[in-house]
């Protein structure tokens, strides 16, 4: 008997075909990300052969967004949200207003309708949720302070997006705009709440609901999510502590959009921040991940099977004027503006790169607006066609603003030198005072002149304790490490530390890997611990690479990688306890 069955052919094609044209993009040293977008074009119905089911496809996806917002919510505590208020509530204010008035620019010239136009703007305003954060995270930049204010301008983002799917249906219907769509969303909530709502009791009655909401998951889920999670970790079953939390992840989400009108990412972010206080915190992170990556795979592939190609032929100057606003327009706004705040070159950058795209609230914006009579067919192809190419060209403008950080800080640092040595000590340069120095995090240090040293990577549990030891026994080494807070601490305690991804030869190159007698990867991720270990025994192939694993598989990959040793910590811990307990045996018998 044949059995119609669209969900698992959905998942089944989605996931088979972004492996193979992921891992053959990853091949030709191009972001997996490339080929997983390509899996969609290929799976959508604009191209010929196998077409997935283009109303699955979209709700797999956001599984994907609503795991991946929680993902990021555990790691970024309530305290690094208003940290970054000061910036990211301003700038994401001014920046959407700068890419929806260019937009609406574009808009006007194609002789669209002023709310079309608007829509339009709106769109190319706000930047992926899932882009984003994976970007952030390849580079292990999400716990930085770079990472918070460009995740804290995300979320501001998402509520400006909320506000705007709720008043822009009310100012169709207030202009006389679109057509009769917008009666049932206006007309549910005059019935509701006995009133009748303009545009200002709108906004109110939004900014009410979602204020209502962060003030539940602060107050009251900040002791719920937490107790629960414990509880069943008592329990003693690692199913249930893993349903446990995506539990919370989806069903928090879900009961925020239905209860309180805000967006299913945002719910989960809060979810996850609230839980980020438990010690669990960990743990919840590490069994929601395996379901996040494979999720956000089906958000590439779903954007794919979105995107028609022919626009690319019929429609070439509005695809590249689409393109040059998200990429070119909303840069250089988010690059002036995180400087007018007195933060460093290196920060305004990253910002920059990371909003040059545009992904699912971009989507949405145009589906609405489609749906209203006020965005022309031809607006959300070009939303389209935009959000596929800006994503496949974020890696490029990352190296891109990395290229412009290292020359432009290079000449910055060449300016001081020389300034410093024209001026007596005592006397205070023009620039001096007008900027504020940047943070030790966001320094670009010159290369270590340690040579016959030992590096560590990594400065936590374990790192800290090697760091220590090493220092007590006076023998030179440093950290490498990719977390502010870890930076500041090493250099407080007078240990060098350079700042980044262990896993890159340029980061490698500064901690001077070349002339090093040993290297300790301290870090507890196996897949970025054989990364840190490839790099460093092709540079140095006399090193001494001790590393850490969890596993006899792990110390099998490891060694298989150029590791000399891999110490097993639980191995390790079974040891002593055998070697105490021994011990104590001996004794008695005595």
């Amino acid at each position: 008997m044949q059995h119609d069955t669209p969900l698992i052919t959905t998942i089944v094609a989605g996931l088979v075909l972004a492996f193979i044209l992921g891992t053959i993009a990853n091949r030709l040293k191009m972001p997996p990300l490339v080929g997983y977008l390509l899996a969609g074009v290929l799976s959508g119905p604009h191209t010929p052969g196998f077409v997935a089911d283009q109303t699955l496809a979209p709700e797999l996806a956001e599984i994907g967004v609503i795991l991946l917002m929680f993902g990021v919510g555990l790691h970024f505590s309530l305290k690094d949200l208003l940290t970054v208020r000061g910036i990211a509530v301003p700038g994401a204010i001014v920046q959407i207003a700068f890419a929806t008035l260019l937009g609406w620019g574009l808009g006007a010239l194609m002789g669209w309708p002023i709310g079309g136009s608007l829509v339009f703007g709106l769109a190319l305003s706000v930047a992926s949720t899932v882009v984003l954060l994976k970007a952030l995270q390849e580079r292990r930049l999400v716990e930085t302070e770079r990472g918070r204010i460009a995740v804290g301008w995300l979320i501001v983002e998402d509520l400006a997006m909320v506000l705007a799917l709720v008043l822009i249906p009310a100012a169709a219907s207030v202009s006389g705009d679109g057509h009769g769509g917008t009666e049932p969303l206006s007309t549910a909530l005059n019935h509701l709440l006995g009133l009748d709502l303009g545009i200002g009791g709108i906004i109110a009655a939004t900014l009410v609901k979602v204020a209502l909401f962060v003030a539940v998951m602060l107050v009251f889920g900040g002791r719920v999510i937490p107790w629960l999670l414990h509880r069943t970790a008592q329990s003693g079953s690692r199913e249930l502590f893993s349903l446990g939390v995506l539990a919370i992840a989806l069903g928090v989400a879900f009961g925020a959009a239905k209860l309180f009108g805000v967006s299913l990412a945002l719910g989960a972010f809060f979810a996850g921040m609230v839980l980020a206080e438990s010690e669990l915190s960990h743990r919840a992170a590490e069994e929601s991940l395996p379901l996040r990556d494979a999720f956000s795979v089906l958000f590439f592939v779903s954007v794919g099977m979105l995107f028609n190609p022919v626009i690319l032929i019929e429609r070439p100057l509005p695809v590249l004027a689409t393109l040059f606003i998200i990429i070119v327009g909303k840069s250089v706004a988010a690059f002036f503006i995180v400087l007018a705040f007195r933060k460093p070159l290196s920060t305004a950058l990253t910002i920059s790169a990371s909003l040059a795209q545009i992904g699912e609230f971009s989507f949405i914006l145009a589906a609405f607006g489609v749906e209203l009579g006020l965005l022309p067919p031809e607006g959300r192809d070009l939303i389209l066609s935009g959000a596929i190419l800006s994503i496949i060209l974020n890696p490029l403008v990352f190296v891109a603003c990395d290229w412009l950080n290292r020359r432009l800080g290079a000449r910055a640092s060449e300016g001081e030198s020389a300034e410093k040595a024209a001026k007596p000590d005592n006397t205070i340069s023009e620039t001096e005072g007008r900027y504020p120095p940047p943070t030790q995090s966001d320094t670009e240090v010159g290369p270590t002149s340690l040579r016959g040293h030992a590096i560590v990577v990594g400065y936590g549990r374990v790192g800290k304790i090697l760091a220590e030891s090493l220092q007590a026994s006076g023998t030179p080494f440093l950290v490498i490490e990719d977390t502010d807070s870890r930076i500041a601490e090493l250099r407080g305690s007078g240990i060098e530390a350079v700042y980044g991804n262990a896993a890159s030869a340029g980061t490698l190159a500064y901690a001077n890997v070349e002339g090093a007698l040993s290297l300790a990867v301290a870090i507890p991720n196996a897949f970025e611990a054989c990364g840190v270990t490839q790099q460093a025994r092709a540079i140095n192939p006399s090193l001494l690479i001790v590393a850490r694993a969890h596993s006899d598989a792990e110390i099998t990959e490891l060694k298989a990688y150029g590791a000399d040793a891999a110490i097993m910590g639980e191995r390790e811990i079974a040891l002593g306890m055998v070697d105490q307990m021994t011990r104590l045996h001996h004794e008695r018998a005595q």
